[in-house]
């Protein structure tokens, strides 16, 4: 016989960020929705809130109503931050910082989906924490903490911290916060709701392999490759990268070459400004600081590759981000 009465019923809020990704809020939500019906009985309440209580508009244009973060989040029992867009978003809008460490005092757990680790970052919550952050986000975030390491996770849960990367990552997480309470197999159901037969583990990675994102499964090549991404901010030279990798400068030319079709030096610098164009999209870093932050001498340097590359000066390429 179902249980009609609210005595199960857990309020999870979302902060909504401007800009955030309706994909992320809809894959944190809709698992909740689903628990509801498949249990028959209201175990969960979503919540959107902002810290003014005023509406919030997607990176789409949708706006959603919410309620006030103060007056609604001491009645959640988790309460997420929810943000996408860039640094320009994820500001201390309405005093969020001191209500989410209020919440937080007040033994509500606190969380944040994509981008919104950088939030709880700002609002010094996730000091000597395990956390994630959506993947296309983590350069940003490390330049504004240097002291946080983010993990490559798809969620990650220590304690009152829940932290997940976006865009579907928040279904696995769903799962597991729902099989927490309500065991494996009603979760298993509330993922089959959405043919989300495929539930990764917490630890399974972001992004495609390094080797689906190049198109190669050279063991040395995809070695280097692993090391260019990592050492964006002080290049490494070629036969530092040749021998890491176990080969022969000459033979990693030929890699290179045979492999993907563009030289050493090539690669590199299109692995070095796609990550500057990440940062002049969503950080508040001068064009000078970004310069340094992704290995070019100075900022006429990154102005020279930025206008050969993408035909526009860096300048130019961040105020059109901005206008769009």
């Amino acid at each position: 016989m179902k249980r009609s009465n609210t005595s199960m019923l857990q309020r999870i809020g979302f902060v909504l960020m401007p800009n955030f990704a309706l994909m992320s809020y809809a894959s944190a939500t809709e698992p909740l929705r689903a628990a509801n019906l498949i249990a028959g009985l209201p175990l969960y309440e979503p919540v959107a809130l902002s810290a003014s209580g005023q509406s919030v508009h997607s990176s789409s244009g949708l706006s959603v109503e919410c309620r006030e973060l103060m007056a609604h989040g001491s009645a959640c029992h988790t309460v997420f931050v929810c943000a996408g867009g860039g640094h320009a978003d994820w500001g201390d809008q309405g005093g969020l910082y001191s209500a989410l460490r209020k919440l937080s005092r007040q033994g509500v757990r606190i969380g944040a989906i994509s981008s919104g680790a950088y939030v709880l970052a700002a609002a010094g919550l996730l000091e000597n924490r395990d956390f994630t952050i959506h993947w296309e986000h983590a350069g940003v975030f490390k330049e504004a903490f240097p002291h946080l390491n983010p993990r490559q996770a798809r969620y990650v849960i220590d304690g009152d911290r829940v932290t997940c990367g976006g865009g579907i990552a928040p279904l696995d997480m769903m799962h597991a916060m729902i099989s927490q309470r309500m065991g494996s197999h009603f979760a298993r159901r509330v993922s089959d709701w959405y043919l989300h037969t495929a539930i990764a583990e917490p630890t399974a990675p972001q992004r495609g392999s390094t080797a689906q994102r190049f198109g190669t499964h050279h063991p040395a090549l995809l070695t280097v490759l692993e090391k260019m991404e990592a050492t964006i901010e002080h290049p490494l030279d070629r036969a530092t990268l040749a021998q890491s990798g176990g080969v022969s400068v000459r033979h990693l030319d030929r890699l290179f070459t045979e492999q993907l079709g563009k030289g050493f030096l090539e690669t590199y610098r299109l692995i070095r400004l796609r990550h500057a164009q990440n940062l002049l999209k969503q950080s508040a870093l001068s064009i000078s600081e970004i310069a340094f932050a992704t290995g070019f001498s100075s900022s006429s340097h990154l102005s020279r590759v930025c206008k050969a590359v993408l035909g526009k000066s860096p300048g130019a390429f961040r105020v059109k981000f901005l206008e769009d």
